[in-house]
């Protein structure tokens, strides 16, 4: 075999080994790299996490991980100024991104939270509901970080996860699945095929 077509496959093995690497040590996308939560998702849409979501006026929302805010603004839109969605993330850079987008676009009803996922920094029911989208996978306590939003969302909330396969910290509907249930948290529906999907939780 050529050098010319070891390259290829050499480059191959090293992305597979950075995905296996990055995978078995989860941790957020840096800002620095900001362009892949930035990309079109599509299989797990804005349309679609505006269906299972199912936003309403008025309602107090939290997002884990908001990135630049590619789903941030549309569901804060949806909520009007009566509402408010809570942003919480581990990156400053990625709160600021987020509320310069938000004030370019005339939203005022995002409040920024920095913190770690696993001690949300919020009293019990606050939220109607919660949403984090290719980013539980992210996060090294899963568990933990499930707990706390189980803690924080009403009784009767809801709670809905965004996976995309190709993401290497993706989580499986079937592992989802058990740890929102250790967690209290009770699967309702699913909107998405293999490639990507949103699971809508209820909280017990």
């Amino acid at each position: 075999m050529t050098v010319r077509r070891l390259a290829p496959v050499g480059c191959g093995i090293a992305l597979a080994a950075v995905a296996l690497w990055w995978r078995r040590n989860p941790s957020a996308c840096p800002y620095s790299q900001r362009f892949w939560v930035e990309a079109p998702h599509p299989f797990i849409t804005r349309r679609r996490l505006l269906e299972i979501l199912a936003p309403v006026a008025g309602e107090r929302l939290l997002e884990v991980g908001p990135g630049t805010g590619y789903y941030s603004l549309p569901v804060a839109d949806r909520l009007g100024a009566q509402g408010m969605l809570q942003i919480f993330d581990l990156q400053q850079e990625m709160l600021e991104h987020t509320m310069r987008a938000a004030r370019e676009r005339g939203i005022g009803n995002l409040v920024p939270t920095r913190g770690d996922a696993r001690t949300l920094p919020y009293e019990d029911d606050r939220f109607d509901g919660a949403f984090l989208v290719t980013v539980l996978g992210e996060i090294p306590d899963q568990e933990a970080a499930l707990r706390e939003l189980a803690r924080v969302i009403k009784p009767g909330g809801r709670l809905v996860v965004g996976e995309l396969i190709g993401d290497p910290h993706v989580v499986l509907l079937g592992a989802l699945r058990q740890r929102a249930e250790r967690a209290g948290l009770e699967f309702e529906r699913r909107l998405g095929g293999a490639l990507g999907y949103f699971a809508r939780f209820r909280v017990v």
